[in-house]
């Protein structure tokens, strides 16, 4: 095969350099791949329009001089500096025709990326809004159910089979869900299961030896795993900011919960063993969310650029969630302080509270209370997922943690059913202060530099 060369220059004002290219552009369409950049400060009669090849071009520098070139009719043609000719058209000609539709494109993709910004700023508020609300109906749900918080969890867990698998039927037929979602491997899905059932198992049995005080300064490592882990099975890159802005947001809520309360020695009282165990815990919820990532993106992919609909994925995973904890009830009947021949008298009492019904006493609340947590729940569960969806796994524990602090000053409030507030810990203030710091930082993008996670979200999966 021949080598076909063009020479053209960068203007010897300019660079006292010119190029030649090694490869024959294959029609004029071609150049429109070309990214063209006009530098004013650049002192060339022709305004000088520099071309940056894909990666496949090879770009020699040559000696500082005009460049010529030969034509099919083997005459000699001077090329002036900074021009490139392809065919019989200069580049220049090709610049002007093509540059509005260059510029629209870059408008368009600026656009495109403020309207996700907003969408993400969006979805984190609505985040840490249904957080908070569901860390106060928690809290509301266990007073008229406070014999009974085993009866809650599970029928939690059960309730939302039934609730996701609603909206997937109403969403399939609306045709929103397509029987391509639904084809999709379920492997992934029984995955995400089990990890959320052992997560839960794990967590219960060393809450059940932690104090309370402990587990919001261990939990602090659900977002190192996170970070880890999308490090290891997404390629991820974080920047200095963003390691220290997570860094600092731990930090920020180990002060603004702990504080006063000797957590140190509850920690140290306990035992090595289920401070452990609450770690390994926090590490099946974090797996959990980065193997839901890992969905979106693979299924971005096989689904020829539309992407996976959440509750496909809030569904299948609450499903096989729902089985592994049929098999663990045993287990976790136990840590609850539930013999297992027990449960059955067990769960019938505690739905008659949950009811409201009968000659049970101290139910009061029931069922609005639990029903709104349940709701609350599944809401906030959702908006978690969404947000993990547009943006990252670690992005959506950013916004589950901001509502740790704001939760903690809402039970100051005279909330109906509570009784005597709770009094601020003794660092809230400060912990709030460096946990807002530290997501500042986070989000901060030096300029001129682009964001490696969006960048590596989409790298292949494999």
């Amino acid at each position: 095969m021949t080598s076909w060369t063009r020479r053209f220059s960068a203007g010897a004002d300019s660079f006292g350099v010119s190029f030649r290219l090694r490869q024959q552009p294959r029609s004029l369409a071609e150049v429109s791949h070309l990214s063209i950049y006009r530098y004013a400060g650049l002192r060339s009669g022709c305004g000088c329009v520099v071309l940056r090849a894909p990666k496949h071009r090879r770009l020699q520098a040559a000696e500082p001089s005009a460049a010529w070139d030969r034509s099919e009719s083997g005459e000699e043609d001077r090329v002036k500096p900074c021009s490139y000719a392809v065919g019989g058209q200069r580049v220049e000609d090709l610049a002007e025709g093509n540059s509005g539709e260059i510029l629209e494109k870059i408008r368009a993709e600026k656009l495109r990326r403020s309207n996700r910004t907003v969408e993400i700023v969006i979805a984190a508020v609505l985040t840490v809004i249904f957080g908070v609300a569901n860390r106060v109906l928690y809290k509301l749900a266990l007073i008229p159910l406070k014999h009974y918080p085993f009866f809650l969890a599970q029928l939690a867990t059960f309730g939302y089979v039934i609730v996701y698998f609603s909206i997937l039927y109403m969403r399939y037929h609306a045709g929103i869900v397509t029987d391509e979602m639904l084809s999709m491997p379920k492997a992934p899905y029984l995955v995400a299961g089990l990890l959320e059932a052992l997560g839960a198992a794990t967590g219960m049995a060393a809450t059940a030896i932690l104090s309370g005080a402990s587990t919001p300064i261990l939990s602090q490592t659900f977002l190192v795993w996170q970070i880890l882990l999308s490090i290891i099975f997404l390629g991820r890159r974080y920047k200095t900011n963003q390691l220290f802005g997570c860094f600092l947001v731990s930090i920020g809520v180990v002060i603004t919960v702990a504080s006063g309360s000797n957590a140190g020695n509850s920690l140290k009282d306990a035992g090595i063993f289920w401070s452990i165990l609450m770690i390994i815990s926090f590490l099946f919820q974090a797996a959990d969310t980065v193997l839901k990532e890992i969905i979106f993106l693979n299924a971005s992919r096989q689904l020829k650029g539309r992407t996976m609909d959440l509750f496909v994925v809030n569904s299948f995973g609450s499903a096989f969630q729902s089985i592994f904890v049929v098999a663990l009830l045993p287990f976790l009947s136990k840590l609850w302080g539930i013999p297992f021949s027990q449960l059955p008298s067990y769960l019938r009492d505690g739905t008659a509270c949950f009811l409201n019904y009968g000659t049970l006493s101290g139910c009061d609340g029931a069922p609005l209370l639990p029903l709104l947590f349940i709701l609350v729940n599944i809401g906030f569960n959702i908006s978690l997922l969404h947000l993990l969806k547009i943006s990252s796994a670690v992005v959506s524990s950013l916004a589950s943690t901001f509502s740790v602090p704001i939760a903690v000053y809402m039970f100051t409030l005279p909330l109906p059913y509570i009784g005597v507030a709770s009094a601020l810990p003794k660092g809230f203030v400060a912990g709030a202060v460096i946990l807002v710091l530290g997501l500042l930082i986070y989000a901060w993008t030096p300029s001129g530099s682009s964001n490696p996670n969006n960048a590596a979200s989409h790298a292949p999966i494999t």
